[in-house]
C-alpha cells in the first residue's frame, strides 16, 4: 500500500521506516531542502554545522534508543558521565553536580539528589521526596491528571518552597519545555521525572557524535528509499484535495522554480508537519468537525538557539550544563561533546534561549549580545581581564512555532494519531502519546501511526509487525 507522508521530521522519517518494515510502500514530501523538521541541521560556508536545537538523547527515549539500534547506527551516540551539571549563579564559574551512581533505580536518582550539598537543604530533600511520592506511587493515572496544574502549583501543593523551583527546576523546565515552572503543566515535569526514577540510566546523557540531519536522519531516509520508499525534498504541502465523501483524494505539491503543480496520490496519508502549519492546511469541511477543532487549543513555543565559536578553550566540560541563567537553558560546549565538532584549541557553545516569546522577534545582533553578557557570569576568568575572550562567529536559529507549548490543560487538546478521517493520520510529539514534544514523542508518534495504519490496512505475509507493537528493552549504559 501506498502512504503519502507530509513532513520528513522525526515523526514522517519514523513513521516511514515503520511502515516500510510492515511491507507498506511510503513516500515523503518535505517541504525544506534538508531532512530532520525540528532537529534539522545546515553546514555554513566555512563548512561548520549549525542546528535547529541543542539535541541531546536520554536513556528514557526507549524508542529513539531502539530506533538506533535497528538501524545499526547505536554506536553514533556518545554517552556521557552520568549526571547533571547546574551553573550556580551566585557563585560565577562554580559547578554543582547530581552525580548518578551505576545502583539499581530509584536509589540511583535518590542517592545523587542526597549527596548534592550546594542546591538543596535537607528539609527541601525530605520535602520535595515526599511530594513525588504519589507520582511513582500512583503511576501515569496521577501523573495525566495533574495537568490542571502547573508545575509551581504542584510543588506548592506538596509544600515545596520556592527555593527549589529556582535552584532546580526552572532549569529543568526550560530545558524540556523552552517554558518556565509557573507555566508548564505539572503532568511534562512528573512524566520526566518518573521516567528518570524508574529507568535505572533514565537521566543518563548522549549526543549525535555529528549533525542529526547527517548522522541520524539520512540513515532512516536511506533505510526507506533502499526498501522501495521514496523521500522527495523541496516538495512542499500545497493542500489537501478531498473526495466527495471527505476522505483524502490526494496531497498537491507545490512546484518550485517555475514547476508546475503535483498531484501525489496514495491509499492513506499521514500529516507529520507541526500542529501550526496543520492547522492552516485543514480543509474547511474538516475544521467543523471536533476532532480537529480541538487542535485550536494547541500551539506551538518560540524556540531560539545560538551557536557562538571563539578564539579560544572556554571549558574543557564534556556534558550538558544547566545554565540557570534567566535568559539561557541549557547549552553545551560542542567542540568536547561531540566528535565531528571537536576542537581541542577553540570552543564552539550551543546554547538554548528560553522563555524566547519576547526575543523571537529581535535582531540576531540583539540576541548574540545578550547572550554575551550571561557568558561573562558563566565564564568569569575567560571574559574579565585585559584579555577576553573574542567571538569569531555565531549562527542563530529562530523557531518561532516549535514543540507543542506544554502549559497546563493541553493534554485533552493532544489528539490521537487515528482521525475521523478513513485515509488520514496524523504524526508529531504533539499527538497523545506518553512522552512530551520531544525527540521521543515523535519516534513514539510515528511507530504508533505506523501500527494504526498497518491494522487497517494489512499486508499480506508481512513479518514485522511485532516490531511496532513491543520493542524491546535497550540499555543505555551499554550503548
Amino acid at each position: 500500500m501506498r502512504v503519502a507522508i507530509a513532513g520528513a521530521g522525526l515523526a514522517g522519517l519514523s513513521c516511514a521506516k515503520y511502515l516500510t518494515d510492515a511491507g507498506h510502500t511510503p513516500i515523503v514530501l518535505e517541504s525544506r531542502d534538508v531532512l530532520g523538521g525540528l532537529v534539522a541541521a545546515w553546514k555554513d560556508s566555512d563548512g561548520d554545522w549549525y542546528e535547529t536545537g541543542l539535541h541531546a538523547f536520554f536513556g528514557a527515549y526507549p524508542n529513539m534508543l531502539q530506533l538506533l539500534k535497528e538501524l545499526g547506527i547505536e554506536d553514533r551516540l556518545q554517552w556521557k558521565e552520568h549526571t547533571l551539571i547546574f551553573n550556580q549563579p551566585d557563585k560565577p564559574g562554580t559547578l554543582s553536580r547530581f552525580d548518578v551512581p551505576d545502583i539499581p533505580s530509584p536509589f540511583n536518582v535518590i542517592a545523587s539528589i542526597l549527596r548534592n550539598k550546594d542546591m538543596l537543604t535537607w528539609e527541601q530533600k525530605i520535602r520535595f521526596a515526599i511530594g513525588l511520592l504519589p507520582a511513582v506511587i500512583r503511576g501515569q493515572k496521577y501523573v495525566e491528571d495533574m495537568d490542571k496544574y502547573s508545575f509551581l502549583e504542584w510543588l506548592k501543593r506538596q509544600g515545596v518552597d520556592e527555593r527549589v523551583t529556582s535552584d532546580v527546576f526552572i532549569a529543568a523546565c526550560k530545558a524540556l519545555t523552552f517554558i518556565n515552572p509557573d507555566e508548564v503543566s505539572a503532568t511534562i515535569l512528573l512524566t520526566a521525572l518518573n521516567r528518570f526514577l524508574q529507568e535505572r540510566y533514565g537521566s543518563k546523557i548522549a549526543f549525535l557524535d555529528g549533525s542529526p540531519t547527517e548522522r541520524l536522519c539520512r540513515p532512516i531516509g536511506d533505510y526507506i528509499t533502499e526498501r522501495g520508499g521514496e523521500v522527495q525534498l523541496n516538495a512542499p504541502l500545497k493542500e489537501i484535495l478531498l473526495n466527495a465523501d471527505g476522505t483524502v483524494k490526494g496531497y498537491l505539491i507545490r512546484g518550485l522554480n517555475g514547476a508546475e503543480d503535483e498531484v501525489v496520490t496514495a491509499d492513506a496519508y499521514v500529516s507529520a508537519i507541526s500542529v501550526d502549519p496543520l492547522k492552516v492546511m485543514l480543509p474547511k469541511p474538516w475544521k467543523l468537525m471536533e476532532f480537529f477543532q480541538k487542535l485550536e487549543g494547541l500551539e506551538g513555543v518560540p524556540v531560539i538557539n545560538l551557536h557562538l565559536w571563539f578564539d579560544r578553550k572556554l571549558t574543557e566540560i564534556d556534558h550538558l550544563l544547566f545554565s540557570r541563567s534567566p535568559l539561557l537553558s541549557v547549552y553545551a560546549d560542542m567542540s568536547n561533546t561531540c566528535r565531528e565538532y571537536a576542537n581541542p584549541n577553540r570552543s564552539m557553545l550551543e546554547l538554548v534561549l528560553a522563555p524566547a516569546k519576547d526575543w523571537i522577534a529581535k535582531s540576531d545582533e540583539e540576541i548574540v549580545a545578550a547572550t554575551l553578557a550571561e557568558l561573562e557570569k558563566l565564564f568569569p576568568d575567560h571574559f574579565g581581564g585585559d584579555n577576553p575572550a573574542t567571538l569569531l562567529k555565531s549562527h542563530v536559529v529562530k523557531t518561532p512555532r516549535s514543540v507543542y507549548k506544554a502549559t497546563p490543560g493541553r493534554q485533552q487538546y493532544r489528539p490521537a494519531q487515528v482521525t475521523p478521517i478513513a485515509n488520514f493520520y496524523l504524526a508529531g510529539s504533539y499527538t497523545m502519546q506518553r512522552y512530551l514534544g520531544s525527540m521521543e514523542g515523535a519516534v513514539l508518534s510515528g511507530k504508533l501511526t505506523a501500527q494504526a495504519i498497518s491494522e487497517a490496512l494489512p499486508v499480506a505475509n508481512s513479518s514485522n509487525l511485532q516490531t511496532l507493537t513491543r520493542p524491546p528493552a535497550t540499555n543505555a549504559a551499554t550503548a
